[in-house]
């Protein structure tokens, strides 16, 4: 009897509490809540807007594994070593890069270059028909639309704004004037003809005398950049950038075909939500 009793006070444990610190069911695969605070931390992002993103690459988990698409150790590397020669950098640098611009650490580029050569064999295996090549007048629509990405100035003139809390980043470019003494900020002079291409993407998206998104910088801790002035710019003219912006314009529809495939998916998908981080 007393035996039954442990068992069943122990089943009644289990039960009322997230198995396993469960926090979403996607047909019956779990996300657990550290996957959801990890998320969190690294994208600056809500708990909500979190889920979102995991329950998009549970989905294209549980799909390629339907599909039987599987991506090697050797595709990964040779798609950082093309990424890598792309920007004019060996693998190394290219590395040192991604965490000193971006905050990303080799494993977690590791993840997301397999995660993007699965959704191209996904996109491979879901696309209804090939896409075409650009033409010329797309572009010629395109790169005018994004003139920012393709040209550069002499240097850029920051205030690089650094705090461990995401948090009080955020209170500070809300109000700039306030005095927050877990933000650091340093004034600096960024060269644009040395400047590694990642970084060069994120600053040049940057309005002068506004701030720039809140980054991880690799250190445990966030940065955002403040724009003081970009002097003499250069833009890069069309011909010289073509493959830059045909691979651009492959991208970005390759990625409308997937979020349509994976919201009309998810619609029709079981999808339990159990608990959020508080």
């Amino acid at each position: 009897m007393r035996s039954l009793l442990l068992a069943s006070l122990l089943l009644t444990s289990l039960w009322s509490a997230p198995i396993g610190g469960v926090a979403v069911l996607v047909k019956d695969s779990p996300i657990t809540l550290y996957e959801v605070q990890q998320e969190m931390k690294q994208s600056g992002t809500t708990a909500d807007q979190s889920v979102d993103i995991l329950i998009r690459k549970k989905l294209e988990q549980l799909e390629a594994t339907e599909k039987k698409i599987t991506v090697s150790s050797a595709e990964v590397q040779e798609e950082m070593e093309r990424m890598a020669k792309q920007n004019n950098l060996t693998l190394g640098k290219f590395l040192d890069a991604m965490q000193s611009s971006r905050g990303i650490s080799q494993s977690d580029l590791t993840t997301k270059v397999e995660e993007s050569v699965r959704g191209q064999k996904l996109y491979s295996a879901i696309a209804f028909s090939k896409m075409a090549q650009p033409t010329a007048s797309e572009e010629a629509e395109y790169y005018q639309l994004h003139l920012d990405e393709f040209s550069r100035p002499e240097r850029y003139d920051v205030t690089t704004y650094i705090s461990t809390s995401h948090e009080a980043l955020q209170a500070k470019i809300d109000d700039p004037m306030r005095n927050i003494e877990s933000v650091h900020a340093k004034d600096e002079k960024i060269p644009g003809a040395s400047i590694n291409p990642q970084l060069a993407q994120i600053l040049n998206k940057i309005e002068v005398g506004k701030f720039g998104p809140i980054l991880p910088n690799g250190k445990e801790s966030f940065m955002s950049f403040y724009m003081k002035d970009k002097p003499n710019l250069i833009t890069e003219n069309l011909d010289t950038v073509r493959p830059q912006v045909d691979n651009m314009i492959m991208g970005e529809k390759r990625n409308q075909v997937l979020n349509d495939y994976f919201t009309r998916l998810r619609l029709s998908a079981d999808i339990k939500i159990l608990r959020l981080p508080d």
